[in-house]
């Protein structure tokens, strides 16, 4: 493995705090109105919806502690990324278009943050700042 120069390991070292952030950021409006996730999952047709939420804030809490550590960051980074997707066609996918052009443009903002958690399940979590927990030989 070649050493990491400083502004790449600077660039890691952000790109985990936004993944972190944005993984934080939706966690902390899930618990602010669990009732309220729940209502939306089930406007989507999901059935279950509380414990769909509780599951959704407990995956995103994980995701965020292993964005900010390091461990496990590839499988949580490929995790990452089909739930992003996933939450991308679900709740913003074609059936949204008609009723609303703004869903197309929520429904596209998933594509790149998922592009970015597949970028950093093959890259790792850098040498910095990062328990070296792992699967699959990477961190």
């Amino acid at each position: 493995m070649e050493p990491q120069s400083t502004w790449q390991t600077a660039a890691i070292l952000i790109a985990r705090l936004i993944f972190a952030a944005m993984f934080a950021m939706g966690v902390a409006f899930k618990f602010m109105d669990m009732g309220a996730t729940a209502g939306y999952i089930a406007a989507a047709g999901f059935p279950f919806p509380l414990f769909l939420a509780w599951c959704a804030a407990i995956l995103e809490t994980l995701l965020v502690i292993a964005f900010l550590t390091g461990a496990f960051l590839t499988p949580a980074a490929l995790i990452g990324a089909v739930y992003v997707i996933f939450l991308g066609f679900a709740f913003h996918g074609p059936s949204h278009w008609a009723s609303n052009q703004a869903e197309f443009g929520a429904f596209m903002s998933h594509f790149p943050f998922g592009a970015g958690l597949l970028f950093a399940a093959v890259h790792g979590p850098g040498s910095v700042l990062a328990v070296r927990q792992g699967w699959l030989g990477r961190a």
